[in-house]
């Protein structure tokens, strides 16, 4: 179970006070959901609702075995009094209020976190189904189908191989309809060489300096690909330019730090993209899933997730935010290309209907 969880939480009432519910969603740092639940409270106020829908995420979270827990909110009211900004005046919101704080003070660190009605779907959606129900619901989670053959996929990496293994985790829980048939490093002591050894992967040390040209490197790339029969190639933090065959156009993906086109090109990875987001003063960030051409950052864009910049960021805050989004992204282009979803226009990547 992660020690990382997201939980996003609602309440209402009809009436207000009248008949009343509260629900939360819950996931992990990669974007997959570990619990949806909605309680039919009966006649209470909006703020119970809220209060209570916060209260029932933290003893769930609690339970998962998190740590470190992040909460969104659509209410204000909520957000600001959970962090000290607001005083709760209400004598029946004080005993939710205090047990709220009870339990976020069993987490090694937390934060609650305000964001717009039309972002938090999930969690209204679990509330309006216990008023309509006048019951508890529970939304199961629910896997891949699978249907159709799994895409093979190839991993290029050059460090930590932390893509991979989150890869590999949507496949294990059948969220991903794909299997890892080779995984090709560009460094020999790094550690996503031991991680993908140890998950039972056929892995190929293939380093630049051991080969006499690019054209060189590159074919060897090639020719281990090929001897692997991949579908689709996935660069996951793959550090080194490569001259990708024609016959792989569309079939190699590759995700970036930050929302291409901006902040994209030679040079542009890593840390050295967080600090030009921060520099620039943007308000949003977050990472793009592209198709891979021969130049830098370029190619069809396919998926892209944001995410906000706060006014007390460093790279390393920013860094681990944008990959809770990477985390989510690369899966979700690799289910739509091995579901056939997509079609390229122009250099543009369309949703088949």
């Amino acid at each position: 179970m992660s020690d990382k969880i997201v939980a996003y939480i609602d309440g209402g009432s009809r009436g207000n006070p009248g008949p009343a519910a509260a629900g939360f969603t819950l996931g992990d740092s990669c974007g997959t959901q570990l619990q949806a639940k909605g309680f039919f409270l009966g006649k209470a106020t909006n703020n119970v609702a809220e209060y209570t829908g916060l209260i029932k995420a933290l003893e769930a979270a609690k339970q998962a075995g998190a740590e470190q827990l992040t909460i969104f909110s659509d209410s204000q009211l909520l957000v600001r009094q959970v962090n000290g900004q607001y005083k709760v005046k209400s004598e029946n919101i004080m005993p939710l209020f205090h047990e709220a704080l009870k339990l976020l003070r069993g987490f090694k660190s937390w934060q609650v976190r305000h964001i717009p009605r039309e972002k938090n779907k999930e969690a209204d959606k679990l509330v309006n189904q216990a008023l309509d129900f006048r019951r508890d619901v529970e939304v199961k989670r629910e896997s891949v189908v699978q249907n159709q053959k799994p895409v093979r996929l190839g991993v290029l990496i050059s460090g930590g191989g932390t893509t991979l293994i989150n890869i590999l985790e949507y496949i294990k829980q059948g969220k991903l309809n794909a299997e890892v048939s080779i995984v090709i490093s560009s460094r020999s002591k790094v550690a996503g060489v031991e991680r993908a050894k140890k998950a039972g992967l056929d892995v190929k040390i293939i380093r630049r300096k051991d080969h006499h040209n690019i054209d060189e490197f590159s074919k060897r790339i090639d020719a281990e690909l090929a001897a692997a029969n991949v579908d689709l190639i996935i660069q996951g933090g793959w550090l080194c330019l490569w001259k990708i065959p024609d016959r792989y156009e569309n079939r190699v993906m590759n995700i970036h730090p930050a929302l291409l086109p901006s902040f994209g090109g030679q040079g542009m990875w890593g840390h050295h993209v967080h600090e030009a987001v921060l520099k620039s003063g943007c308000k949003i960030s977050g990472c793009t899933v592209h198709f891979c051409t021969n130049e830098y950052d370029k190619g069809p864009i396919i998926v892209q997730r944001s995410c906000q910049v706060e006014d007390d960021d460093t790279p390393d805050i920013l860094a681990d935010r944008v990959f809770e989004q990477e985390c989510i992204a690369y899966p979700q282009a690799i289910n739509m290309f091995a579901a056939g979803k997509m079609q390229i226009q122009n250099g543009v990547v369309k949703l088949k209907s």
